[in-house]
């Protein structure tokens, strides 16, 4: 698991009207998570610089923000593909809910024989499910939806630990 203090939350697509209003692609389950947030940050380098939300809404499928100090287009602009990173403490996952970023990099058991079919190398979703992309010790990949008929246990310390079926490693 990393200790990153902040995670990606999402990526400004775009300005909107003259006012510095940012359109924002969000990277939570659905746009309201992100919506929610108190406050929103952007890298320069190491640091992390606060954004202010002074205004947040929905807008089409994205969120609108309006950050303080952005009060025209001029102002916004440079904002334009920007990653957002909010701090982790400001999520409150449910049990068996995990930051992707915490799973990537994690070994993958069977929960059987203890052996081992690869890494996590990312977390993809196309609408049923998460699916877990596992590149193998050949570097060919694997896919497992994230169902509990094959996902029997998620350890950020130890792994992930799979039943599986012929032909789906």
């Amino acid at each position: 698991m990393t200790n990153e203090l902040y995670i990606e939350a999402g990526k400004i697509a775009n300005t909107h009207g003259i006012g510095g209003d940012a359109v924002v692609d969000s990277y939570c389950d659905a746009p309201e998570v992100l919506k929610a947030l108190r406050s929103l940050y952007i890298k320069s380098g190491s640091e992390y610089k606060k954004l202010i939300i002074k205004k947040a809404s929905l807008f089409k499928g994205r969120v609108l923000f309006h950050f303080e100090g952005y009060d025209s287009i001029e102002a916004a602009i440079p904002l334009k593909n920007r990653l957002l990173y909010a701090e982790r403490e400001e999520f409150c996952l449910d049990e068996g809910e995990y930051f992707i970023v915490d799973l990537i990099g994690l070994s993958v058991y069977d929960v059987d024989s203890g052996e081992c079919y690869g890494k996590v190398t990312d977390v993809l979703n196309y609408g049923a499910s998460d699916i877990y992309e596992i590149e193998k010790p050949d570097k060919k990949k694997a896919y497992v939806p994230v169902v509990p008929e094959f996902v029997k246990k998620v350890d950020l310390e130890s792994g992930i630990y799979l039943s599986v079926i012929e032909g789906l490693i």
